[in-house]
């Protein structure tokens, strides 16, 4: 019995999709009525960012949608970009962009399978069960096959899974380990908890900032669903505007994306909001997954001492322990998280190049980067908060 025929269509928006289709790949574990495991790949959440604009024409993010066919069904599909640049990706490869370039080759544009603007690994290689390795092995050969059809420099697959990263490395790909600091609920029952866990200098020094940041002379609430209501967004997205002004010169994502969120994303989301004299000042956004809490944005309109730490980290691992929660992913970057129970963790990438020699150069140059991010880990991780042999303390 001959083997099945797959095809692989690229679609430039998901309204070429039905919906049900893109979830039972991207998400098909809602089918006992519980929440995706990734909120990002989700048909709602990038349906969201090409209907508001903010990707799409002008962006620098053109959709080219992978999407594997099996007969008249998908079994395959992935959130694929030809890039005009690298912003809004956070595993960084501008020197690689600038060296090619100088070198006299053109560096862009590139194609890249990821979630825009959102360092959160999860699944890249979207597939429905049963078609794990037929489905990403067509999906990898597609996008290969389109960078090359198309004389373009290289394809780039970022925040996949570790395991993903491993197979893609075994059918040739480069792989990339970067680092990002995550929490992980060591099943605790609140915050005190958590809090004996660690050292006795950083247990004071976090209900110190605590005290500190809920002393600014307001209120914080935590919000999601239906208690998250117009007049919220229209505040965030001030804060939001002036955190994506000094950090990227301009923002990622429009006005009219958190218009969507409101009518579509309320219940991934919960927004963490801080009023004062009945005006919001502050707030910090996290989307909610199975069994993460991701932190995303977070912005303010008065600087509050410890504010930050409140709203983007310690509210952040209250919500993950009330709700049973196995971690909490607070972004790109931020060696300072370490001092707040978050530790060092490997990210992974997989990155094809076509010019043989730029390729050869790059790949001597991760196998470098490889070694020291695990020795970096390795010294931060022994520098955490927590208690370990060699301390000798009372809780």
């Amino acid at each position: 019995m001959s083997a099945p025929t797959l095809t692989v269509t690229v679609l430039t928006s998901l309204s070429q999709i039905a919906q049900s289709d893109w979830d039972a790949c991207a998400c098909p574990e809602v089918s006992d009525g519980g929440r995706a495991v990734d909120p990002f790949t989700t048909y709602r959440f990038l349906k969201a960012l090409e209907d508001s604009g903010s990707v799409g024409a002008g962006t620098g993010w053109d959709p080219r949608y992978l999407v594997v066919m099996e007969g008249e069904t998908p079994i395959a599909v992935a959130p694929l970009f030809a890039k005009g640049h690298s912003q809004g990706e956070y595993i960084f490869d501008f020197n690689w962009a600038h060296a090619y370039e100088q070198a006299g080759g053109r560096y862009y544009p590139k194609l890249q399978i990821a979630v825009p603007f959102t360092p959160a690994s999860g699944r890249r290689f979207l597939t429905r069960p049963g078609h794990e390795t037929t489905g990403m092995s067509a999906l990898l050969q597609g996008a290969v096959q389109l960078a090359a059809d198309n004389e373009l420099s290289s394809l780039h697959i970022t925040f996949c899974t570790e395991a993903e990263a491993i197979a893609g490395e075994q059918m040739g790909l480069m792989h990339r380990v970067t680092q990002q600091f995550h929490w992980e609920n060591r099943d605790y029952a609140d915050f005190d908890g958590f809090l004996a866990d660690l050292s006795s200098r950083k247990r004071k020094t976090i209900r110190k900032e605590r005290a500190k940041a809920q002393g600014f002379g307001g209120t914080l609430e935590t919000l999601t669903g239906e208690q998250i209501l117009p007049e919220h967004w229209e505040a965030f997205w001030y804060f939001y505007q002036d955190t994506g002004a000094r950090k990227w010169g301009t923002p990622y994502l429009t006005r009219a994306f958190f218009d969507i969120a409101q009518e579509e994303l309320r219940d991934d989301i919960a927004l963490v909001m801080a009023k004062r004299d009945r005006e919001y000042v502050a707030g910090a956004l996290n989307f909610i997954g199975r069994e993460t809490l991701f932190g995303r944005y977070w912005g303010c309109l008065e600087d509050h001492p410890c504010l930050h730490f409140e709203a983007c980290y310690y509210q952040a691992i209250d919500f993950a322990i009330a709700h049973r929660m196995q971690r909490v992913e607070a972004g790109a970057q931020g060696e300072h998280k370490l001092a707040r129970g978050y530790l060092p963790t490997q990210t992974h990438s997989l990155h094809w190049i076509g010019d043989p020699g730029f390729a050869a150069a790059i790949k001597r140059y991760l196998q470098e980067e490889r070694a020291a991010v695990g020795e970096d880990i390795e010294i931060l991780t022994s520098y955490g908060p927590f208690r370990n042999a060699r301390a000798d303390e009372q809780p």
